[in-house]
């Protein structure tokens, strides 16, 4: 075996949640074009259909769109059910559906505070449980979930504290599952992007015009990435290139938190 083909993932099946879009469809694509069929997980049935579509004409793996609400305990497991029945078999969990709020902790409510936690932490629980039974009964596979650089450091000059909760819970979430269920041969990460070009900088854009020259002037790279700077990273997490990493966390944030 070459070390390229430690990148392969022929044969085996993934969830993505959140994989419509973004981060989550860059990385969709990226483990697909690594040979994994492809489930797209998301709320939106019609982005998700057309985004497993443009999956499969694109690499030839097979695909599967199923709506879930990654907090919602009985629709989690409606799709874990939905998935083996098409699969068989769960290989690779992606945990990236996440959602910001952005708003200073005096005035947030309770309800928008509620919001973040339940998609971001609440929904990474939920998955990886369902999902991690299947893996369990089956031998075992691999988690990654999409923390964000937000878990190490503080943000600024948008105010978002729900959000740094969550994935700050996110890292520990995953430490813990990562000892929890080694013996299980189910290894647990982390990437943790930095500010990457997506929906949810856009909101931030909305907030303050002048956000992206203030993000750029503290990151040692030039610009600002896009999710296909990610996707790669969460390719070797995921697969037999990383197999002796668990419980770790890789961050990918043009270098903001060095300085």
């Amino acid at each position: 075996m070459t070390v390229l083909d430690r990148f392969r993932l022929d044969g085996q099946t993934a969830i993505v949640t959140g994989g419509n879009r973004g981060i989550g469809r860059a990385i969709a694509q990226a483990l697909a074009e690594a040979g994994a069929d492809i489930v797209v997980a998301n709320r939106d049935v019609e982005s998700g259909e057309e985004t497993a579509t443009e999956i499969a004409e694109e690499t030839g793996v097979e695909t599967l769109a199923v709506e879930v609400d990654v907090a919602d305990e009985e629709s989690v497991e409606s799709m874990v059910a939905a998935v083996v029945e098409a699969f068989d078999s769960i290989d690779v969990l992606v945990n990236n559906a996440g959602i910001v709020v952005h708003e200073a902790a005096e005035t947030m409510t309770v309800e928008e505070w509620d919001s973040v936690v339940d998609v971001n932490l609440r929904g990474a629980f939920c998955c990886s449980k369902h999902v991690g039974r299947e893996m369990i009964e089956s031998g075992g596979g691999t988690i990654l979930s999409v923390s964000s650089m937000s878990a190490l450091v503080a943000n600024y000059p948008q105010r978002q504290v729900a959000y740094n909760a969550s994935k700050g819970g996110v890292e520990a979430f995953t430490r813990q599952l990562a000892s929890e269920w080694a013996e299980h041969d189910i290894r647990v990460n982390t990437v943790a992007p930095g500010y990457v070009r997506t929906d949810n900088t856009d909101q931030a854009d909305a907030v303050d015009p002048n956000i992206d020259e203030v993000w750029s002037d503290e990151m040692l790279m030039d610009d600002i990435a896009g999710p296909e700077d990610v996707a790669p990273v969460a390719l070797f997490l995921v697969s037999d290139a990383s197999r002796y990493m668990t419980g770790a966390c890789v961050v990918v944030d043009g270098g903001y938190t060095v300085r």
